[in-house]
Protein backbone atom coordinates (compact mmCIF):
# COMPACT_ATOMS: atom_id res chain seq x y z
CA UNK A 1 0.00 0.00 0.00
CA UNK A 2 1.42 3.40 -0.95
CA UNK A 3 0.96 6.79 0.66
CA UNK A 4 -1.45 7.64 -2.17
CA UNK A 5 -3.72 4.68 -1.44
CA UNK A 6 -6.48 5.71 0.97
CA UNK A 7 -6.80 3.38 3.92
CA UNK A 8 -9.95 1.26 3.99
CA UNK A 9 -12.69 3.10 5.83
CA UNK A 10 -10.92 6.46 5.47
CA UNK A 11 -13.50 9.17 4.91
CA UNK A 12 -11.48 12.38 4.96
CA UNK A 13 -10.13 13.50 1.62
CA UNK A 14 -8.50 16.71 2.84
CA UNK A 15 -6.98 18.29 5.91
CA UNK A 16 -8.82 21.37 7.10
CA UNK A 17 -6.96 24.65 6.72
CA UNK A 18 -6.62 24.76 10.50
CA UNK A 19 -5.08 21.26 10.61
CA UNK A 20 -2.75 22.10 7.72
CA UNK A 21 -1.59 25.29 9.41
CA UNK A 22 -0.98 23.44 12.69
CA UNK A 23 1.09 20.75 10.98
CA UNK A 24 3.05 23.30 8.99
CA UNK A 25 3.72 25.40 12.08
CA UNK A 26 4.97 22.30 13.89
CA UNK A 27 7.21 21.44 10.93
CA UNK A 28 8.57 25.00 10.81
CA UNK A 29 9.27 25.06 14.55
CA UNK A 30 11.00 21.68 14.40
CA UNK A 31 13.28 22.79 11.58
CA UNK A 32 14.08 26.11 13.25
CA UNK A 33 14.97 24.21 16.42
CA UNK A 34 17.30 21.99 14.38
CA UNK A 35 19.01 25.03 12.87
CA UNK A 36 19.42 26.62 16.28
CA UNK A 37 20.92 23.42 17.70
CA UNK A 38 23.40 23.25 14.82
CA UNK A 39 24.34 26.90 15.31
CA UNK A 40 24.76 26.46 19.07
CA UNK A 41 26.92 23.39 18.58
CA UNK A 42 29.27 25.58 16.58
CA UNK A 43 31.87 24.49 14.10
CA UNK A 44 34.95 26.19 15.58
CA UNK A 45 36.57 23.04 16.93
CA UNK A 46 35.25 20.68 14.27
CA UNK A 47 37.45 19.24 11.56
CA UNK A 48 36.84 20.59 8.08
CA UNK A 49 35.02 17.41 6.97
CA UNK A 50 32.50 17.73 9.82
CA UNK A 51 32.05 21.40 8.98
CA UNK A 52 30.96 20.40 5.48
CA UNK A 53 28.45 17.93 6.92
CA UNK A 54 26.98 20.58 9.22
CA UNK A 55 26.82 23.03 6.32
CA UNK A 56 25.00 20.46 4.19
CA UNK A 57 22.57 19.77 7.05
CA UNK A 58 21.83 23.48 7.38
CA UNK A 59 21.28 23.80 3.63
CA UNK A 60 18.83 20.89 3.70
CA UNK A 61 16.94 22.37 6.65
CA UNK A 62 16.74 25.76 4.93
CA UNK A 63 15.43 24.09 1.76
CA UNK A 64 12.71 22.33 3.78
CA UNK A 65 11.85 25.61 5.51
CA UNK A 66 11.38 27.23 2.09
CA UNK A 67 9.05 24.37 1.11
CA UNK A 68 7.11 24.85 4.35
CA UNK A 69 6.72 28.56 3.61
CA UNK A 70 5.49 27.71 0.11
CA UNK A 71 2.95 25.36 1.68
CA UNK A 72 1.71 28.20 3.93
CA UNK A 73 1.14 30.21 0.74
CA UNK A 74 -0.82 27.31 -0.79
CA UNK A 75 -3.05 27.20 2.30
CA UNK A 76 -3.70 30.94 1.96
CA UNK A 77 -4.52 30.74 -1.75
CA UNK A 78 -6.65 27.60 -1.45
CA UNK A 79 -4.28 25.27 -3.35
CA UNK A 80 -2.99 23.33 -0.35
CA UNK A 81 -3.40 19.59 -0.74
CA UNK A 82 -3.60 19.64 -4.55
CA UNK A 83 -0.77 18.09 -6.56
CA UNK A 84 1.06 20.84 -8.41
CA UNK A 85 1.48 18.52 -11.39
CA UNK A 86 -1.80 16.64 -11.94
CA UNK A 87 -4.01 18.87 -9.70
CA UNK A 88 -5.56 15.83 -8.00
CA UNK A 89 -5.89 15.87 -4.21
CA UNK A 90 -2.85 14.63 -2.31
CA UNK A 91 -4.07 11.95 0.12
CA UNK A 92 -4.46 13.06 3.71
CA UNK A 93 -2.15 10.27 4.86
CA UNK A 94 0.69 11.74 2.79
CA UNK A 95 0.04 15.27 4.07
CA UNK A 96 -0.02 14.03 7.65
CA UNK A 97 3.48 12.60 7.15
CA UNK A 98 4.84 15.33 4.88
CA UNK A 99 2.67 18.43 5.41
CA UNK A 100 4.58 20.47 2.84
CA UNK A 101 4.17 17.87 0.05
CA UNK A 102 3.70 19.52 -3.32
CA UNK A 103 3.06 16.40 -5.37
CA UNK A 104 1.19 13.12 -5.10
CA UNK A 105 3.46 10.07 -5.04
CA UNK A 106 2.93 9.11 -8.72
CA UNK A 107 3.77 12.64 -9.92
CA UNK A 108 6.72 12.87 -7.52
CA UNK A 109 8.16 9.74 -9.08
CA UNK A 110 7.10 10.54 -12.63
CA UNK A 111 4.78 7.56 -12.92
CA UNK A 112 1.59 9.36 -13.97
Amino acid sequence: MSLDTPLPGTRRERLSAHEALQRLEHERNSRLTQLLALDEAGTDAEPESEEHVVSAQKDTIRRVLAEVEDAFDRVRNGRYGDCLDCAKPIPVERLEILPYARFCVPCRHGTV
